[in-house]
């Protein structure tokens, strides 16, 4: 913490000394930091989608079927696996030359008669449409990171809360009439409101100081800087710029931006838990 108010640099350009709050200044003033901010929360879209993507796999897998065991390691396993390795395939899907899904996107397309079509670039392009809203780099990043929630630890989390639901209260609504969605709406998903709970938090935490490995494997924060998030900023001042003093203020403008976001999801999400 203490760093932050010093303009200490690796390069040692000049003495280490004490700068009160030029760092917080200068970031404030810095239009990087902002775009970089707003990347950040954008990335944050696709949580809702991989919460949701969680409670549905752990929903299958809930079932009482023959084998079960066997399918939900299977879907776990891809969980387990390298975070690079798994973005270095993805980097490779969405190749535009050769990738399989663009070569699937324009199969389907030329079934639908269209004539030459071109896929999206990904992750070499800001977006198709609407300078930087649209199917482009941040877009695939975050389609990347729902696949990856459908069979990791909170589906394990979600799975885990389900076999604590009290069946009796599933069998008292099945007798009053309900039907499955009545009985997931009214009696399932209340059960699962603490576990949900926990899940948001932690998901609000992680994505806010996310994004580091994404950038630095797959696009280097580009194109354009739409990629690059708090995490991989700070990185970049610290380790490539070696302007540490700069990074450690942007780390702290992080952590109580992190703090803010946790308390208010503390102080009103709880109210909807019942323990």
């Amino acid at each position: 913490m203490g760093a932050s108010f010093t303009n200490w640099d690796l390069q040692g350009v000049e003495p280490t000394r004490f700068v009160g709050f030029d760092n917080f200044a200068n970031i404030l003033t810095d239009s990087l930091f902002w775009l970089y901010l707003v990347n950040t929360f954008y990335f944050m879209f696709g949580l809702p989608l991989a919460m949701a993507g969680s409670l549905f796999a752990a929903i299958l897998l809930s079932q009482k079927l023959k084998g079960i065991v066997a399918y939900r390691a299977a879907l776990y396993l891809p969980s387990v696996t390298a975070g690079v390795a798994t973005m270095l395939l993805w980097k490779a899907l969405y190749n535009p030359d050769f990738g399989p899904i663009n070569e699937m996107i324009e199969t389907i397309l030329r079934l639908f008669g269209f004539r030459d079509p071109q896929g999206p670039k990904w992750l070499e392009q800001v977006s198709i449409q609407l300078k930087q809203w649209g199917i482009g780099a941040r877009e695939a990043i975050i389609i990347m990171g729902i696949w990856a929630s459908f069979g990791g630890g909170n589906m394990l989390l979600y799975l885990a809360a389900l076999t604590n639901v009290p069946q009796e209260l599933v069998e008292a609504a099945e007798l009053d009439g309900a039907n499955r969605w009545r009985v997931f709406r009214n009696v399932t998903w209340p059960q699962l409101a603490p576990t949900t709970f926990f899940i948001l938090v932690m998901g609000v935490i992680g994505g806010m100081q996310g994004g580091f490995e994404q950038a630095r494997v797959m696009t280097q924060g580009g194109p354009a800087g739409t990629t690059t998030t708090l995490s991989y900023f700070i990185f970049n001042k610290a380790f490539t710029e070696y302007q540490l003093g700069f990074a450690s203020a942007v780390s702290l403008i992080l952590f109580f931006i992190i703090l803010i976001f946790t308390i208010i999801n503390w102080k009103f999400g709880s109210k909807e838990v019942s323990y």
